[in-house]
């Protein structure tokens, strides 16, 4: 006997979102849950904590505080207001809330079961289901390096018990440069911490352009974040101290932060006995977010990648709708927005330059930097960029923005490639004047002054290609 329409297996944010769209799509859900998660803790803490930072750095250049002044935010308030907003957002997706909808809440640990026929098993129950949807949270990736386990060491899930004693530690490494860490570093720099970070490759955040990746890197700096681009290879604990070897420099520091990633906590599942497979740390699925069992989806933190809630939300409406049989949809990213909530705040949709041209050549680059608009120098945030990069035609193939409200006005962008709206008609905006949005204008207004051009049938039929 079939008892739900879809089981998510969950313990994030997601699972739980997934499970209040599956009532609105009029399915008979459950929604199985480890006991006692802290699934919004891990996605606010480090927000509220940019913000208290931010609030601190803003109090010690009014009242002329050194950096060692660490009581403009008292470390009491520091917890309450973190707590206080987890406590908010927690009660729209509170097991009440849940429960109200139709949701089956199940709390405890679960695994696949393959005989008589594919159920998972929790609490001394086989729930069968027609479809399952994996929305597990994630676990830190710990570094194979050497002398690392005989050493303590913090991820970003102990941070606010560390920055509320009484004494927080002074010096700090923090190991990885995804953008978890570059976040703690600025935050641990801006409670007049000694912070080193260290990456593994030439600059920090490979994978944007380099241009863009030094923006944020001189803004760390900037701060005092010292930026190491040498791999760790041995981590030692003499005494109360701890040393990190990086290439040819020795770091004394009292703490060490990990952020070199996260990995899907899915090993309690037993997933391979059913036969959905893995790879690299993060489950195999295909564009319809189907994993290697037929009736098994997966979506967010338990198919790796960063740990972004937007892009989390997106795949699981996907899943769920093609889990139910309600749609065929595939996952298409290119107008799907993210951000770091660094200061200055990078957000990106689409490719980046260097992805564009590799794709398809002959592509146009505008820049817009924020010293120009009128905002920005009303609040004294005159540092960001606004790149977007088209086809010859006015096609918007992607979009940076390093900047105050970066996080905000990408959308203006991700909107334009969703709907096939080129840059042209940007330029029709009339944003409010003094608003960061003036950035849109002026940008626009390049477009009349770049060589921009119809594009031949030929070239429309190589970028087909090429996008295909």
């Amino acid at each position: 006997m079939i008892d739900y329409d879809v089981v998510i297996i969950g313990g994030s944010l997601t699972g739980r979102y997934a499970a209040i769209l599956a009532t609105q799509l009029h399915a008979k859900v459950a929604l199985v849950e480890p006991p006692q998660q802290t699934i919004f803790q891990n996605v606010l803490i480090p927000h509220a904590l940019a913000y208290l930072g931010k609030r601190q750095q803003l109090d010690a250049m009014q009242w002329g505080m050194t950096a060692d002044n660490k009581n403009a935010v008292p470390r009491a308030d520091r917890s309450l207001q973190v707590k206080s907003v987890v406590a908010d957002v927690e009660e729209q997706y509170s097991p009440a809330v849940l429960a109200a909808l139709g949701v089956d809440l199940i709390s405890g640990v679960g695994q696949f079961a393959r005989s008589p026929a594919l159920t998972f098993s929790v609490n001394r129950r086989q729930l069968e289901s027609r479809s399952y949807l994996l929305a597990t949270g994630s676990r830190p990736i710990i570094p194979d390096i050497e002398g690392l386990q005989a050493t303590d060491y913090y991820t970003t899930a102990d941070i606010l018990s560390v920055l509320n004693c009484a004494n927080p530690p002074t010096r700090w490494v923090v190991v990885g440069g995804d953008p978890s860490g570059i976040q703690m570093a600025q935050i641990l720099a801006r409670f007049g911490l000694d912070v080193t970070l260290i990456v593994q490759h030439s600059h920090i955040l490979p994978q944007e352009d380099p241009a863009i990746a030094q923006l944020i890197q001189a803004a760390l700096e900037a701060e005092g974040v010292r930026i190491l681009t040498e791999p760790v290879t041995q981590i030692k604990q003499i005494q109360d101290k701890k040393w990190v070897q990086a290439g040819d420099r020795a770091i004394e520091t009292d703490e060490i932060l990990l952020c070199a990633g996260r990995q899907p906590d899915v090993a309690h599942l037993n997933l391979e006995a059913v036969g959905v497979r893995s790879q690299r740390h993060r489950l195999v699925v295909n564009a319809r977010l189907q994993t290697t069992h037929p009736r098994i989806y997966a979506c967010g933190e338990a198919i790796g990648g960063y740990p972004l809630t937007n892009v989390a939300h997106y795949e699981a409406a996907i899943a769920l709708k093609n889990a139910l049989g309600l749609t065929r949809d595939r996952v298409d990213y290119s107008s799907i927005p993210w951000a770091i909530f660094c200061d200055p705040q990078l957000a990106r949709v689409g490719l980046t330059e260097t992805q564009a041209r590799q794709l398809f050549g002959d592509v146009v680059v505008l820049r817009q930097y924020f010293k120009s608009v009128a905002a920005a120098q009303i609040e004294i945030a005159t540092t960001g960029v606004c790149q977007v990069v088209l086809l010859p035609n006015g096609e918007i193939l992607g979009a940076t923005i390093i900047g105050a409200c970066a996080a905000e006005l990408i959308h203006v962008f991700s909107l334009a490639i969703a709907q096939h709206i080129k840059i042209n008609k940007i330029a029709q905006l009339a944003p409010i004047y003094p608003s960061f949005s003036e950035i849109f204008a002026q940008i626009a207004i390049l477009t009349y002054q770049t060589r921009l051009n119809r594009p031949s049938i030929w070239d429309k039929i190589l970028a087909t290609f090429r996008r295909w």
